[in-house]
């Protein structure tokens, strides 16, 4: 429960086992009266504590309908505890020793990794570049009629416009703007305005910082689309706009009605549904269709260093690890190894009762996350090149959000694992939104894969000479 917004914890009966194994002997009784210690300070309550009077029982072990009174009393006590520090119980809970080593031993953890990976790749990746750009300088000079291949052979393709260009910049711009949400999100949180059981802050947070970001995936997607030549830019405002908010939006209304259902306090009452319903028309959208405007007229072109050729090269038959299902396990297992550890606390804090005050410890994996997800990317965009495969635009974007998969399998066992959560309604809430925020995550990291290789892609075939 919560009380003057402080959370406050208890059991609403017990079971006695007797020492018996079969559950069919037990014997389950509910508590009939509860106790509120409140501790205040002047006019503000500063603590709640709540306990059971163990003599008011009733016994429930025949399971049939029981008429039952409830009975509750108050005992009120002064304090002289300031009410600015009535919340360092709750969040000293999570940043108990244990806790913090935990925490620092997992960023540790992936700080090694991640500088172990990379320098791995960059050496790897400037050792066998520099070899490439003498072997390529080399072969100039003795122009014979020999065999070409590796990734300098396919720079008439590199840069030919992915398939699906509406679609590709649509998730790009989604990308983009939930990475500005995500980033603006962190600032908050470092300032100290999400204290924790201020519950709603982040969830307002959330909404009113994704509807002012729209403008953002309005200018990208549409510039980017317009990059790559693409004519109906209009068609692609809209389906940027319904990229993410139209998954979104049908879980929730899913999910909404199993609470409506079930009558439970989860359900959004109408009121609510409204506003939110208001501020994508008035807000979200108008600021959408004007990113998408200055996008149309940034009039910038795509930088290509080498000229595409008029008809696309054939892809030699590769292996199947060089498949995308393949690549894409590759590519997420890395950066889901980087916040696995920290995964489990925010999971506890969000469906469970734990407490998550630890934002500049989540902000660090944040970053970690984010090179990860870049270099890896990087590393196998050079290795699809090198095959002398062309398609890499969907490819480097797809490795980048791979990540998501991952985040979502881990719900599974989250699910079974370490939660106790059971029935329809506790099920479809779990999954139905941890769906929404893994495609939100899947959007965001291919966002990042791809600009990373875009990045990496435009720098290599400036510094070989291509004719």
């Amino acid at each position: 429960m919560y009380y003057d917004d402080l959370p406050l914890w208890g059991f609403i009966g017990k079971v006695e086992k007797g020492g018996k194994a079969d559950p069919s002997e037990w014997k389950y009784y509910l508590y009939r009266h509860i106790i509120f210690d409140i501790l205040y300070n002047n006019d503000r309550v500063i603590e709640i504590n709540v306990h059971t009077d163990q003599s008011a029982l009733v016994d429930l072990t025949e399971d049939k309908e029981t008429n039952v009174d409830f009975l509750y009393s108050v005992k009120w006590k002064e304090t002289p505890t300031p009410f600015e520090k009535r919340m360092e119980k709750y969040s000293s809970s999570s940043n108990l020793p244990h806790h913090l080593e935990v925490h620092w031993f997992s960023i540790i953890n992936s700080c090694v990794t991640v500088l172990l990976l990379t320098g791995f790749l960059a050496t790897i990746l400037m050792r066998v570049l520099k070899n490439d750009f003498v072997k390529y300088a080399h072969d100039e000079e003795a122009a014979d009629d020999q065999e070409e291949s590796g990734w300098k052979y396919i720079h008439g393709d590199v840069f030919r416009f992915p398939k699906n260009k509406s679609l590709f910049s649509a998730a790009l711009g989604t990308g983009t703007q939930l990475f500005a949400l995500t980033t603006f999100i962190f600032l908050l949180a470092l300032v100290g305005v999400f204290y924790p059981y201020n519950r709603g802050a982040l969830f307002t947070a959330l909404v009113v910082i994704y509807a002012l970001t729209s403008g953002i995936a309005g200018y990208i997607a549409t510039s980017f689309y317009c990059q790559l030549e693409g004519t109906n830019w209009v068609r692609n405002l809209l389906l940027t706009g319904c990229l993410f908010c139209g998954p979104l939006f049908l879980t929730f209304c899913f999910l909404n009605t199993v609470a409506i259902a079930y009558s439970a306090t989860a359900a959004l009452p109408f009121g609510t549904i409204c506003v939110i319903v208001l501020i994508w028309t008035l807000v979200t959208f108008p600021l959408l269709v004007l990113g998408g405007i200055a996008g149309k007229n940034s009039k910038s072109e795509f930088q290509a260093p080498c000229r595409t050729t008029k008809y696309p090269r054939e892809i030699p038959p590769l292996p199947w690890y060089r498949k995308t299902i393949p690549q894409m396990a590759m590519a997420g297992f890395l950066p889901f190894s980087a916040i696995y550890i920290e995964l489990y606390y925010i999971f506890a804090s969000v469906w469970g009762h734990r407490i998550y005050t630890i934002y500049s410890i989540l902000f660090i994996v944040f970053i970690i996350l984010l090179i990860v997800t870049a270099f890896i990317t990087v590393a196998l965009t050079y290795f699809q090149l090198a095959a002398e495969d062309h398609e890499w635009w969907w490819r480097s974007f797809l490795c980048g959000g791979s990540t998501g998969f991952f985040v979502y399998g881990y719900c599974l066992y989250y699910y079974y694992a370490r939660s106790d959560m059971s029935g329809f309604m506790q099920t479809s809430f779990f999954f139905g939104y941890m769906a929404c925020i893994c495609y939100a995550f899947f959007l965001m990291l291919g966002m990042v894969g791809f600009r990373a290789a875009l990045f990496f892609v435009r720098h290599i075939y400036k510094s070989i000479k291509c004719e």
